[in-house]
């Protein structure tokens, strides 16, 4: 399976890029993701839960990060394994560039799936690769955009969801 899009970020290309590089941003940012650890140089190590069509499984597995071009590009390649539901492996090159209101990333996956997984037809498999890399691109989106105020939400419901920003206030960026 191949795929490419370009997602509009609200926040520089350094700051995208920084948080393309930090194991709890990919955490709050990949669906499903239960666990990621490691670093850039070692890779990461992850545990995500997902179900596509009737198959749900807790994939295990490891991302590497190449050709790495500061605040301009990288290579993200993992491999997944599902036990009875099968493996996923691919990889995706991820491009920055500075534009008016942030930064456009654009990025190209080419993906392989194997076991029960493959047997679902490249219909249900392509619709969840969509799905997943938009979500993704939106959580990562949030995790970046300035902090809103709650001035029309109810204290209660505004407690109940992640807040706007957290990264950028983490690292201080502006």
């Amino acid at each position: 399976m191949q795929m490419s899009d370009q997602k509009e970020i609200g926040a520089d290309p350094a700051t995208v890029y920084a948080a393309l590089l930090t194991p709890e941003v990919l955490k709050a940012c990949v669906p499903g993701a239960q666990e990621v650890s490691g670093s850039v140089a070692e890779g990461f190590e992850a545990r995500v839960v997902q179900k596509v069509g009737p198959v749900k499984a807790t994939f295990t597995g490891k991302v590497t990060l190449s050709d790495l071009v500061e605040n301009q590009k990288l290579t993200i390649t993992g491999e997944g394994k599902g036990g009875a539901a099968g493996f996923a492996k691919g990889g995706a090159e991820v491009v920055l560039t500075a534009s008016e209101t942030g930064t456009l990333l654009s990025y190209e996956v080419e993906a392989k799936v194997g076991g029960k997984l493959a047997q679902l037809g490249s219909r249900i498999i392509d619709g969840f690769a969509k799905k997943m890399a938009d979500q993704f691109f939106t959580n990562l989106q949030d995790a970046l955009a300035p902090e809103e105020e709650d001035v029309e939400e109810g204290e209660a419901e505004a407690a109940d969801r992640p807040r706007k920003g957290w990264f950028k206030k983490l690292t201080g960026g502006n």
